[in-house]
């Protein structure tokens, strides 16, 4: 499991919500895949953003699924809970952090509430398989993970990503993980700041 906290890599994020919420604007359903969730900072991030940006009534459409492979078997009850260590959060902004976490029954504990909660569903899953958990994705955002596969894995990983992915839906990266040529010709850069490309065609 990589390191990971809360608003990691928040340039990225808040290119995505920007380039994300025009596509999605209208839309009685707006599905997200977060592949690597580790224990669900990044998709609570995302949905924190998405919320912030979409307002209460249209980020009720959203649905994130959280998906790791998890061989501690504690992500499930972690994300499902949103409970954390007041001391692991930290580094959120002090408005969000009074926005959307309240103490929980737990001494030292926040935890998220209950609107940002129930977008999220964590499921075990192995990228590897190369089955994505669904379909018609209007995002998948993949970090700290294809760094630790070989190189014909990340094309096969990123050819399923696309394959999951509405036309025109989008695809983030870690920064440092640059698009392979193999797979260039699916996709199109949205910005020249991040790892943030746009589905275009179908693959052959």
């Amino acid at each position: 499991m990589a390191f990971t906290y809360f608003f990691r890599d928040v340039h990225t994020l808040n290119l995505v919500v920007q380039h994300l919420l025009p596509q999605v604007a209208g839309r009685s359903r707006v599905k997200v895949w977060d592949a690597g969730c580790a224990m669900g900072q990044e998709p609570y991030s995302l949905a924190i953003l998405l919320a912030e940006g979409m307002g209460k009534f249209a980020f009720r459409n959203v649905h994130i699924d959280a998906t790791d492979l998890d061989g501690s078997c504690l992500f499930g009850d972690i994300i499902a809970g949103g409970e954390y260590p007041a001391e692991e959060l930290q580094r959120i902004p002090e408005d969000k952090l009074q926005r959307h976490f309240a103490p929980s029954g737990r001494s030292g504990y926040l935890r998220l509430n209950e609107e940002i909660r129930s977008r999220v569903t964590f499921r075990r899953h192995d990228l590897l398989t190369l089955q994505p958990p669904g379909a018609e994705y209007s995002l998948v955002i993949c970090k700290n993970v294809l760094l630790h596969f070989s190189a014909q894995e990340r094309v096969s990983v990123l050819q399923m990503f696309h394959r999951s992915l509405v036309p025109g839906g989008l695809l983030a990266l870690e920064q440092t993980q640059k698009l392979p040529q193999a797979v260039a010709e699916l996709f199109v850069a949205v910005t020249a700041e991040a790892q943030v490309f746009q589905k275009r065609g179908e693959p052959g």
